[in-house]
């Protein structure tokens, strides 16, 4: 049940695109090619964790944030891989295995297994390296119950100012 909530605050980010100009990112990773397979080091198979990944956009004055989710997609299931956000708005590239190590001042989100980090991708599907600019950073209200996947996604999609991403299928 929270898997699908969440995955409804990505979806309002596609219906969002549409109803406001989003402005383009552009994706690339020194180990990943768009549609092609993703690198066994970096699926459930390999012990690499989060690919190295690199975006660039035209300036944005508004750009207070950035936040990278990675999810998959087959035809039945949808799942959370990773949330990371806050990112500084000036960073463009993180390297190998930056969920292990995030930037200072980042957040990583718990995942449908309650653990934040990178959770590898396996099996069958597609899996979307999403990167958002944001016109805030993520926060929880005072006093608020710390932050949950559904609430951060819900706050991405909310303050997105520009959006790129960088597909992958499922590993050889």
């Amino acid at each position: 049940m929270a898997v699908a909530f969440a995955l409804s605050g990505c979806g309002s980010l596609i219906g969002r695109s549409q109803a406001e100009d989003i402005a383009e990112v552009n994706v690339s990773s020194p180990e990943l090619r768009e549609g092609e397979p993703l690198p066994r080091d970096y699926s459930c198979k390999g012990t690499q964790g989060s690919p190295p990944l690199r975006w660039s956009s035209q300036p944005l004055p508004k750009a207070k944030s950035i936040a990278i989710v990675v999810d998959s997609h087959t035809s039945s299931t949808s799942t959370v891989h990773w949330v990371l956000y806050n990112i500084p708005a000036t960073t463009t590239e993180l390297g190998p295995n930056a969920a292990k190590e995030p930037p200072e001042g980042t957040g990583q989100a718990p995942l449908p297994s309650g653990k934040p980090g990178y959770d590898p991708p396996c099996g069958p599907g597609t899996y979307r390296f999403t990167v958002y600019t944001l016109n805030d950073k993520v926060e929880r209200k005072q006093g608020a119950p710390p932050l949950d996947l559904p609430e951060i996604l819900k706050q991405i999609a909310d303050h997105t100012i520009a959006r790129g991403r960088l597909t992958a299928v499922d590993p050889p």
